[in-house]
């Protein structure tokens, strides 16, 4: 905890606020009434807003979102447009969690300017960690929410303003603005961090709801220590939905937030009817159903029991369903702001997180049954969001389309559930466990996407026990709400860094000139006698999914070659094919131009592709990864089903066709915020580049993208596209390889190679290939099924010449042989009609070719008399080297020592008497 003069604000003391301890939750926070013994917020305070609001008058979300950047702009803040949901901009986060992420760690550290300063945002956000919560506290947790953000950032040579204006501002927007008393707010003490920055905070709340949290990020997070940083951050946020809530005293905030799609949802379900007063005593206690602290739903439904003195088992029956129709509303809107900025729902990333939410949405819809509705209502959620954010519309039929595959691999998902739920119990209670674990659970809906509720209804069959924490969403979604960061090592070269730290960057002549084939250049340092480092190079490094150049360096009159070129920082490292010395310092280097040629048409290539892609597929389908090689590359793409071969056609006409009309390929340097201002997060498909200045790389109107790859000056100079083949890499990701200029055009001459010698072995023209091939395989088709009726008919044949030839114990018929010039099938069809036909019959077969082949069968009526066919083969199989198993009607198996088949067969024989006359002596 910070020290109480980090919180002695003249705010406060010019104001007549005294700092008081709650007696609840022993928090200190500050307050105008001296006779208050609570820090006013819930659960130390119910809510006493609720049928009771404290402001002037009744706001709608849209009003409330307007009077909060109309006070900040005429308080000198300029508004600022909403960035994505989806933080694309930065590689240690996947989801917009508050305003502030949208400056860190670029503008926190000091490396851009902010967009204004100060300014002002109502920012849609995405929260995870709070995902068993919603519905539950009736309106204090969202999965999506706005925060409405006034940021101010102070450098050394620029103040802008601190805390007390911080404080000065807020309680102006609580009280002249919505007209609340101001002996109703508190100012609850707190320490925030995350993003990696610090700093003490002060928490406004009114009424028992927490409205605000101002922050005054001053400390950087360096291991266990705060550093103070340069920048002194004022980052405030305004919860402009308990704002709303407040102001409309209702229900819960979803009434005031949904209005008419809470009420649908209710309607369909069959809620609408409910004892609003009863709700109404319920809600201003929900506050103490936040699961973060204690994850048992019933514990604390017990606790809420106790204060409306009823049952708590009653009290959670009604209000199971409503909190469910609650986080529906919240769900879904969730899911359409994801969707609509092109996440394809997958195991990975941000895809597991909206695949989670989506499955989550499905289950609780099917709870109070009206999943049969889940796209009425999202259709109605786009409808109520569309007016303050118009892209959601464009994006309807994609969002829908998404969703629709989605739900049909849930069902089927559901399906296989079941049965992998069932095997999973039957094999914990082989071990003497009725209960299954937390890791089990985990794994099941990690890896199979198999929901606990599933698991725990097959468990109630299978005699066994699950305890499902209440929690469980929450702590799925906390594993997956970051990237996991894995260490890249380029074998020794990583290694280098401590090396190289004393030289100076190195000049980069392949963004000057990409071009350029031969350089002159200056050594300045060799290391191990095997890398080399250069004043500056036309050698590019490997990076960004881009092969490195090799070519060769000429000096003291020798020539080595270079196989590998890696960067260490701002280092440029050389690899050479030789352990050698130098004398000189001046070095002509010479790139392999054909290589750097196709390696540039290749990267050309993929933006020109994935502008294709984005026209065929839909505005959702992102980069998902690249590799551009000297023969063929590969583009990754995001995506919900398999590419079709129509589509594919497709992209490679209008790619080809950018190609033809020869656009400018034009590179440039821009400053970060401009780029972004200008372009958008649709820049970063090659994932975050982490400097002030990108490099950008645009093609006409076509595709543009923050790129650090060699290009070509125009589109033309491609030549040609060819798409090799498309396939399924994970799901939710499709990749294209593809090939430009001669590797494409060897690739269609290969082609017409196979076509000409495939048209000469069918002795037809090119053109009837297909048709011929269609006849040859109808031909086949006819042939193959010809086959099966003979071996019908032989297998019928052979059964009737095996059972002249047999050997009965008790009531058993025994026949062992061996079919020579045959195969299992064989041997399978031969003893079916055998056991058919005599019940009580047990066949023991084998054939050989490289290896001995043996097949058991018994009839019914041998099974009833003890026989076991799996016990047969198994020792057959010992005898001929091999293995075998199989169930009591059934046995398969083999081995390798065909000259034991003889003795192998004795012992069917053998066994087969011993089985049946240890069950009939």
């Amino acid at each position: 905890m910070f020290p109480e003069s980090a919180y002695k604000i003249p705010f406060f003391l010019e104001n007549d606020f005294v700092r008081k301890k709650c007696k609840h939750c022993d928090s200190y926070f500050w307050t105008q009434n001296s006779d208050l013994d609570n820090c006013g917020d819930a659960p130390c305070q119910e809510y006493t807003f609720i049928g009771n609001p404290p402001t002037k008058r009744s706001f709608t979300f849209e009003e409330l979102r307007e009077a909060f950047l109309s006070f900040f702009e005429k308080n000198s803040h300029t508004r600022i447009n909403p960035y994505p949901v989806i933080a694309r901009w930065r590689d240690d986060l996947f989801i917009t969690i508050a305003s502030i992420a949208n400056f860190q760690p670029f503008v926190t550290e000091g490396l851009i300017p902010p967009p204004a300063n100060p300014l002002v945002i109502t920012q849609p956000c995405l929260r995870f960690n709070d995902i068993d919560n919603v519905g539950l506290t009736a309106g204090r947790h969202l999965t999506i929410f706005e925060m409405g953000g006034a940021h101010a950032f102070n450098y050394p040579k620029k103040q802008v303003y601190w805390k007390n204006q911080t404080l000065t501002l807020h309680h102006k927007f609580l009280t002249d603005v919505l007209g609340i008393n101001s002996s109703l707010v508190t100012y609850k003490e707190g320490i925030w961090s995350g993003g990696g920055n610090a700093g003490p905070d002060v928490e406004g709340c009114v009424c028992g709801l927490e409205v605000s949290t101002l922050v005054f990020m001053q400390y950087k997070v360096v291991g266990n220590e705060l550093i103070d940083m340069p920048i002194k951050i004022v980052d405030t946020g305004y919860g402009i939905e308990r704002f709303c809530w407040l102001s409309q005293g209702s229900l819960s905030g979803f009434h005031a937030l949904y209005g008419s799609l809470l009420d649908k949802i209710l309607n369909l379900s069959g809620l609408n009817n409910i004892d609003k007063k009863f709700l109404f005593e319920s809600s201003k206690l929900s506050a103490i159903m936040n699961s973060e602290f204690v994850p048992d739903r019933m514990s604390l439904r017990k606790r809420v029991a106790k204060k409306l003195d009823m049952n708590y088992y009653e009290l959670d029956r009604f209000m199971v369903p409503i909190e469910s129709a609650y986080a529906i509303a919240d769900h879904t809107k969730a899911l359409i702001f994801m969707l609509a900025e092109g996440v394809v729902p997958s195991n990975t990333n941000e895809g597991y997180l909206i695949r989670l939410l989506m499955r989550r949405v499905y289950k609780l819809l099917s709870l109070i049954g009206i999943e049969s509705y889940f796209f009425e209502i999202i259709n109605e959620q786009i409808d109520r969001w569309v007016p303050s954010f118009p892209y959601i519309k464009s994006m309807q039929t994609e969002i829908l389309d998404a969703l629709s595959v989605e739900v049909k691999k849930y069902q089927l998902t559901l399906k296989r559930g079941i049965g992998l739920s069932k095997r999973i119990a039957r094999k914990l209670k082989l071990t003497g466990k009725h209960e299954v674990p937390l890791k089990t659970l985990v794994e099941l809906y990690d890896s199979h996407g198999i929901p606990p509720e599933i698991v725990k209804d097959v468990l109630q069959t299978e005699d066994m026990t699950l305890h499902i924490p209440d929690n469980f969403y929450a702590m799925i979604a906390k594993s997956h709400i970051s990237p996991t960061f894995l260490k890249e090592d380029f074998d020794d070269v990583s290694k280098l860094k401590d090396k190289v730290s004393e030289i100076k960057k190195t000049r980069q002549l392949y963004f000057e000139n990409s071009y350029l084939k031969k350089f002159k250049a200056v050594v300045l340092k060799v290391i191990d006698k095997r890398f080399i480092v250069l004043d500056k190079t036309a050698f590019y490094p490997e990076s960004g999914g881009q092969q490195s150049d090799s070519g060769s360096i000429n000096i003291d009159g020798k020539q080595v070659d270079v196989i590998n070129v890696q960067k260490v920082g701002n280092i440029i490292l050389h690899e050479i094919n030789a352990k050698v010395s130098f004398k000189s310092k001046e070095i002509t280097g010479k790139i392999n131009w054909d290589k750097r040629l196709n390696l540039m048409r290749h990267h050309t290539s993929t933006h020109i592709l994935l502008g294709a892609v984005r026209k065929v597929l839909g505005e959702h389908a992102w980069q998902a990864g690249s590799r551009n090689e000297f023969s063929i590359s590969r583009l990754d793409v995001s995506h919900w089903t398999r590419i079709t071969k129509e589509q594919e056609m497709k992209i490679e006409r209008l790619a080809n066709s950018i190609v033809m009309q020869n656009i400018p390929v034009e590179v440039s340097l821009m400053p970060r915020e401009v780029a972004e201002k200008t372009y958008g997060y649709r820049l970063y498909q090659g994932g975050i580049i982490p400097d002030r200045q990108i490099r950008i790389v645009r093609i006409g109107n076509w595709d543009v993208e923050a790129c650090g790859g060699t290009h070509l000056k125009s589109t033309g100079e491609l030549g040609l596209i060819k798409i090799l083949h498309t396939e399924r890499i994970q799901d939710g990701v499709e990749r294209i390889t593809f090939a430009s200029g001669f590797p494409a055009i060897q690739f269609t001459q290969d082609l017409n190679t196979h076509l000409s010698k495939s048209s000469k072995i069918l002795n037809v023209p090119k053109e009837k290939i297909i048709e011929a091939t269609e006849d040859i395989i109808v031909k086949l088709k006819n042939a193959n099924r010809k086959i099966l009726q003979l071996k019908e008919r032989l297998a019928k044949f052979q059964a009737t010449l095996l059972l002249k030839k047999t050997q009965k114990i008790k009531n058993v018929i025994i026949i062992t042989n061996e079919i020579e010039d045959s195969d299992v099938d064989f041997l399978i069809k031969t003893a079916s009609f055998i056991t058919k036909k005599e019940p009580n019959t047990v066949v023991a077969l084998c054939t050989s070719d490289e290896t001995l082949k043996i097949v058991v069968m018994a009839g019914d009526e041998a099974v009833k008399s003890g026989v076991n066919a799996g016990q047969i083969v198994s020792k057959m199989a010992k005898v001929v080297g091999g293995g075998g198993s199989g169930g009591i009607s059934f046995g398969q198996g083999g081995g390798i020592k065909l000259e034991k088949v003889s003795e192998a067969l004795s012992l069917a024989t053998e066994t087969i008497i011993n089985q049946v006359t240890k069950v009939n002596p």
